[in-house]
């Protein structure tokens, strides 16, 4: 990685810039009479309220009558964020808890339970799951996609067990891309800034004969380090790249046959805080690492009726890791069938079965900081899930019953239920109340891994390790959800959505101390165990509150809070005495504001403002951010658009949990531009 100025200044003339915008966007909101652009801010509320999504219950059906609680990221929410990275997109959803640990990493996390492998919460890519099996967590240094390929990013807040399996405890959030048909053009794209200093991408796509079309893509960035406290350079950037394609082809007005893969490659720099028993006093040092993976996926979709559809999806899944603390390879075979039907004119069916086998090997090495023993191990997942919606009274009041089974090999069989009820009693309302249970399996690392967080010098200078182990027979942690809803569209130009909840906890993960023992490999040491145990419990409540505001034709406002707490309790068996302290790890408070203004001649203005809540476990103050873009429609196939993020503050901190691993950094304030040419 380059060697890069440790701070990100702005210039006077930049702040007079943005100031100059911010008052043109209050002078002009209600006069300006150029038509706008066809966008987003263009869309009635009404469009909005009635975007189809798929990831509730694996079938189509108006956002504004699910019986959960959902937000979609649209396509032009993406472009006129600024945002550049999947996870930070992620911070336009209500309610979830987004916070940046260093260069490369993210703690991200909906309704608690927040850290760097935070696994409760469960990731698709079309379908497809991003968690690790090894932490249940997800790697976000590595689930980066181009863009302009994403039709729509669906977040739910809530369990999704039923439908999805486990590990969709507090929420899913599945990120759809665009079908080939719609993406029969090309695009080029090139973006420079303090922090994204080298970005570009392309992508490509025509038919193939009648019946098929293809797209082909490529994006590649060079990631800025950010600082430390002092601010200082932290030298934790990266460069990263992908490339892939898509081939879709309809070979009868039936069938539809989806062909899917790409590669990636990440370098990065990190500042790893992980002890290595052969070295157990060196200081903490700047490491570099590489991580490596792609995928291939298959899928046939067959519609015998306007009732009634299957489809069968398979792929293939393939992660590489060479980090300082850890090396091994993951591949991951998944196949998922699903049989959608329709009985009568008021049951409607979703039904299906799924498998997946995992292989992890890793190195064999005791002078690892982290370890797994044994050092292979290949394990088997089957399920199966039925959902039935009931019409009691046709376009006016559902019931959704659902269970869904799995087999694992550490827990045996686990259901997942759920009950849920939507009421819509007027075209402008509906209310929904649902009850749940969802589970999340223990992953292989509660079971076989050892983790050295920290040494330091015994009787007769004999090292004294203090390790994390995995436990013989680890349990599921189990989640009992009851949630309210009510979204409503009072008036023609506003609307609101508004959840809340009460989630009651078992069997969470608590750490066990053990007797100290000594061990001669690599070097004779003494070590003081911790163990995984699942001897926690507690409850969370909240609520999530967002608004669409249109206040003239050509600016519209959207806003959101959300308060959440998180109470945990020792068993009466545990001698547990840091998780508890996990209580700290979310903010109470959330809320943001975003504006979309439409100016004159092509050109849009759009601003966020953030703000969050301190995090009282990790000693983190709460911070408010600023974003602020403005674009240009140079021609009709050319958008120039440039801004700054942060603005308000030269650095601030945002997460710092014990789970990091990696001495955590600060974020800056940046600037860049971009340039996006279609042809």
């Amino acid at each position: 990685m380059h060697n890069l100025a440790p701070n990100s200044s702005i210039p006077g003339g930049m702040y007079r810039w943005l100031n100059v915008l911010l008052v043109l966007a209050a002078l002009t909101a209600p006069a300006l009479a150029q038509n706008p652009s066809k966008d987003l801010t263009n869309s009635s509320l009404e469009d909005l309220l009635n975007l189809e999504v798929t990831s509730v219950s694996k079938k189509e059906e108006k956002l504004f009558q699910t019986a959960a609680a959902v937000y979609v990221i649209t396509q032009e929410e993406i472009r006129r964020s600024g945002l550049t990275s999947i996870p930070e997109l992620l911070r336009l959803a209500p309610g979830l808890q987004v916070a940046r640990i260093d260069g490369t990493k993210w703690a991200i996390s909906a309704r608690g339970f927040n850290g760097r492998i935070a696994n409760k919460l469960l990731v698709l890519i079309d379908g497809r799951s991003v968690y690790s099996p090894e932490t249940s967590g997800v790697y976000w240094e590595v689930q980066d996609l181009l863009l302009e390929n994403i039709e729509r990013i669906e977040v739910i807040r809530g369990p999704g067990g039923t439908l999805w399996g486990a590990n969709a405890v507090n929420g899913v959030i599945n990120i759809i891309t665009k079908s080939t048909q719609e993406t029969r053009e090309g695009v080029v794209t090139a973006s420079a800034g303090s922090e994204e200093q080298g970005f570009g991408s392309f992508r490509y796509g025509a038919n193939l004969g009648d019946k098929a079309s293809y797209r082909v893509f490529g994006k590649y960035l060079n990631r800025r380090e950010l600082v430390d406290a002092t601010g200082l350079r932290a030298n934790d950037g990266m460069q990263f790249g992908r490339g892939g394609g898509r081939v879709e082809w309809q070979p009868t007005e039936r069938d539809n046959l989806t062909l899917d893969g790409d590669i990636y490659r990440t370098n990065l720099r990190e500042n790893p805080t992980a002890v290595s028993p052969a070295d157990p006093f060196a200081p903490f040092g700047n490491k570099s690492g590489e991580l490596t993976g792609g995928h291939i996926l298959g899928r046939w979709e067959r519609a015998y009726s306007k009732r009634s559809d299957i489809a069968l999806q398979v792929y293939y899944d393939r992660f590489s890791r060479k980090l300082f603390e850890l090396a091994d390879d993951i591949n991951t075979f998944d196949l998922d069938f699903q049989h959608h039907t329709a009985l009568g004119s008021r049951q409607d069916i979703v039904w299906g079965f799924g498998y997946r086998l995992v292989s992890h090997q890793t190195e064999d090495n005791s002078s690892r900081p982290i370890r797994f023993t044994p050092s292979a191990k290949k394990v088997q997942l089957f399920s199966g899930f039925a959902q039935d919606e009931v019409n009691l009274v046709k376009d006016r009041l559902r019931l959704i019953l659902g269970v869904k089974l799995e087999h694992n090999y550490l827990t045996g069989f686990e259901a997942q239920p759920s009950v849920r009820l939507s009421w819509t009693p007027s075209a402008s309302q509906t209310a929904w109340a649902a009850v749940s249970r969802a589970v999340r399996t223990p992953a292989r690392s509660q079971q076989d891994i050892r983790v050295n967080y920290q040494a330091f010098p015994g009787p007769g200078g004999i090292p004294v390790l203090v390790s994390v182990f995995g436990s013989p027979g680890p349990k599921s942690e189990t989640l009992q959800a009851y949630e309210l809803g009510y979204r409503a569209q009072p008036h023609r130009r506003l609307s609101l959505d508004v959840a809340t909840f009460y989630n009651a906890y078992d069997r969470l993960t608590s750490f066990e101390p053990g007797l100290p023992f000594f061990e001669t490999d690599p070097q004779p040491a003494l070590v003081v165990p911790t163990y995984y145990g699942n001897l926690l419990y507690g409850e969370t409540y909240g609520l999530e509150a967002a608004v669409n505001l249109e206040v003239t034709r050509r600016w519209k406002l959207r806003g959101s809070y959300s308060f959440l707490r998180l109470q945990l309790h020792r068993d009466a068996a545990s001698t547990d005495t840091i998780s508890e302290g996990a209580e700290g790890y979310d903010p109470r408070h959330q809320f943001q504001l975003h504006s979309y203004l439409n100016l004159w001649r092509s050109f849009d203005l759009d601003t966020a403002l953030y703000r969050v809540s301190r995090l009282s476990g990790q000693q983190v103050p709460g911070y408010t951010r600023i974003d602020s873009r403005l674009g240009w429609h140079a021609r009709e196939n050319v958008e120039i658009s440039g801004g700054v993020q942060n603005l308000l503050d030269n650095r601030h901190a945002e997460f710092n949990g014990p789970d990091t691993l990696v001495v955590a950094s600060q974020v800056r304030r940046s600037v860049y531009g971009k340039v996006t040419f279609r042809f």
